[in-house]
């Protein structure tokens, strides 16, 4: 008895007292290398060198027309107090607001059923290549004989400069979706409409979040292009009033505004897309490892 037990007490690892046993825990990184990790120290930068550059420039040969950084600042503060911008931005924002609705109502949709009917999509097929090529500086013309100068033409194009981008990659995310999937959720019993809410509609939504993305910075060049080209109304307006009254920085600063309204709403649709599909990233992430 006494020899097993001091067999098995010497097949025993030695463990002295205090030692720490598994993995060792993974290191904080310091301060300095959890800044440089982040985007927005070389954003601020970048934007530094490029606010300096801007600033020489116009006092070196900017002139009339190109007023320097600190103006368009000075201008773009001054524009935010006006009542006359945000007005102009309520209605231009009306026919954005309108028509982007309608291009994701539309255009989420019919992406999904191009991407997953094959016979739908060689009748639809052309008309998105027509609506890729198409210059929709052509179309204004067309849209004002037929429905006019109001706010049901600018909704219109809004629409039209925006759903082919929500189209495209709805069809594209339902056709990337693994076929095996949906072969082996109908050997489990699931049905169509199983089949389109557990694996197609999950499985494109990362790609149809990405084309709302782009469609809505889209939707934000044809309500400037409309407003400039079509009717000389809200923020085009404005754009096309400073140029003739060759008031430079506060053309400027309207464009800087715009800029600003549209990175911030491409924000919110990352966000979003973010957490709609952050299952997508987890599965991503470890596929990789």
């Amino acid at each position: 008895m006494t020899v097993a037990t001091t067999r098995r007490s010497s097949q025993r690892p030695s463990r002295r007292a205090g030692a720490r046993t598994g993995p060792r825990p993974a290191r904080r990184p310091g301060l300095l290398r959890r800044i440089a990790a982040r985007n927005l120290p070389y954003q601020i930068l970048t934007f530094a060198v490029f606010a300096a550059g801007w600033e020489l420039y116009a006092r070196r040969q900017g002139g009339l027309l190109i007023p320097s950084f600190t103006e368009t600042v000075r201008a773009t503060v001054e524009l935010l107090g006006s009542a006359e911008l945000w007005r102009a931005m309520y209605v231009s924002n009306q026919a954005l607001v309108i028509g982007f609705a309608v291009t994701v109502v539309l255009g989420v949709p019919l992406g999904i059923l191009l991407g997953r009917f094959r016979a739908l999509e060689r009748l639809a097929d052309v008309y998105l290549n027509i609506l890729l090529v198409t210059p929709m500086a052509a179309i204004i013309p067309l849209l004002v004989m037929s429905v006019g100068f109001g706010l049901a033409s600018r909704v219109i194009l809004v629409t039209i400069f925006s759903i082919v981008m929500v189209v495209v990659n709805a069809r594209a995310g339902v056709r990337q979706v693994d076929p095996s999937l949906i072969e082996m959720a109908r050997s489990f019993g699931a049905d169509e409409r199983a089949v389109w809410t557990r694996v197609l509609l999950p499985g494109a939504l990362p790609a149809i979040m990405t084309g709302i993305r782009l469609g809505l910075g889209r939707a934000v060049t044809g309500m400037v292009i409309v407003e400039l080209l079509m009717v000389s109304e809200a923020l085009g307006g404005l754009i096309l009033e400073y140029r003739g009254l060759f008031q430079a920085p506060l053309l400027y600063g309207t464009i800087v505004i715009i800029l600003a309204e549209a990175l911030l709403l491409i924000s919110v649709a990352r966000w979003a897309e973010r957490k709609l599909t952050r299952w997508a990233r987890t599965t991503t992430a470890r596929s990789v490892r």
